[in-house]
């Protein structure tokens, strides 16, 4: 290692792999680039004075504290490839010292966002539902197969959440000439009206919305704020649609506003992931589910690698990061996601 003047890079992007989130032809110029050091996230801070002392980036989201940090003076960068934010690390001092925190997480917001979309036609349509009457031979035909269906087109869409999956869900949603209505207190309004939407609070979004997407990331301040007031508030036979977080949510109250017929419901997310055989939303009527896949498109993990490699060359050349998305000093440490288990 000491004839080799490459940059050194260490490698714990658990629960991903380097072979998921690179091509071959990318993760053979990481290898051509960078020395490359693997390790599980646990065992960071036992890795020699050789390596942390050299180490330049980290790729992915290994706890750290202040005695590894200080181990580490020429540390620029910590790629999360994980994408979500765990408060797993002393930020305030990777801020004081000019670390870059950034993440890759919006690869997921289109694939999501056109999940959501999927779920909502399902929803107004009754698709799933008119495919498996087909199949067992008790289809209903025309007009009486249309019973309780309804057009997502004009019709009142409410988002709470609108950062890069918001956005995205609102682009794909453009050609339904739909009224669109968005709560996010950390959003400007008038961010929210140059990209098209009508800023609203939470009790205008659920009460005046056909349609309900929440796409918030789950925080200090908002763990369970969507319980069963807010699902009471919301019009009889409205849609829910959760594909951010279930952390939002209070899990129990949204099955039971759906089971009473009060509203509907769809979610790519869930309190405990796998779920039990036994949670009682698997077999709950009016109920949309998927097992967390929205996002998990080979495509999307592959552009997680083509961005790492751009910043890392930016910064190489002393130049800030600007492929991924950095963490803000003011927001990163109310992050409360829990850290992805499967892919």
């Amino acid at each position: 290692m000491p004839n080799d003047s490459r940059p050194l890079a260490i490698s714990v992007p658990a629960p991903r792999t380097l072979d998921l989130i690179f091509t071959a032809d990318a993760l053979k110029q990481l290898h051509e680039r960078y020395r490359i050091v693997e390790a599980d996230p646990e065992d960071v801070a036992s890795l020699s004075d050789e390596v942390l002392s050299q180490a330049r980036y980290i790729i992915g989201q290994p706890p750290l504290d202040h005695d590894t940090l200080a181990r580490l003076p020429k540390l620029r960068a910590i790629l999360n490839v994980e994408s979500n934010l765990i408060n797993n690390m002393p930020y305030e001092v990777l801020f004081e010292r000019g670390i870059h925190v950034v993440t890759t997480g919006q690869v997921f917001a289109e694939p999501v966002a056109e999940m959501g979309l999927a779920m909502a036609l399902n929803i107004a349509r009754g698709v799933v539902d008119a495919d498996l009457a087909f199949r067992e031979g008790r289809e209903l035909w025309g007009g009486d197969g249309n019973r309780s269906a309804r057009l997502l087109s004009g019709s009142d869409i409410g988002i709470v959440g609108f950062g890069d999956l918001g956005k995205a869900l609102n682009r794909v949603l453009s050609g339904f000439r739909a009224r669109i209505r968005v709560f996010d207190p950390w959003m400007p309004a008038s961010i929210l009206r140059d990209n098209g939407v009508e800023p609203a609070s939470l009790e205008t979004v659920l009460t005046k919305s056909d349609f309900v997407f929440v796409v918030a990331s789950v925080t200090s301040e908002n763990e369970g704020f969507l319980g069963a007031k807010a699902f009471a508030s919301m019009r009889p036979g409205a849609a829910f649609i959760l594909l951010s977080r279930a952390g939002v949510v209070d899990f129990d109250a949204l099955m039971a506003s759906v089971e009473s017929g009060h509203i509907v419901a769809a979610s790519d997310v869930f309190p405990e992931e796998p779920l039990a055989l036994d949670h009682k939303v698997r077999r709950l009527p009016g109920f949309l589910r998927s097992a967390h896949r929205a996002g998990a498109l080979d495509s999307a993990f592959k552009k997680m690698g083509d961005m790492v490699l751009e910043d890392m060359d930016l910064m190489d050349r002393d130049l800030p990061p600007m492929r991924c998305k950095r963490a803000e000093r003011e927001t990163v440490a109310r992050m409360r996601s829990k850290p992805v288990t499967l892919n």
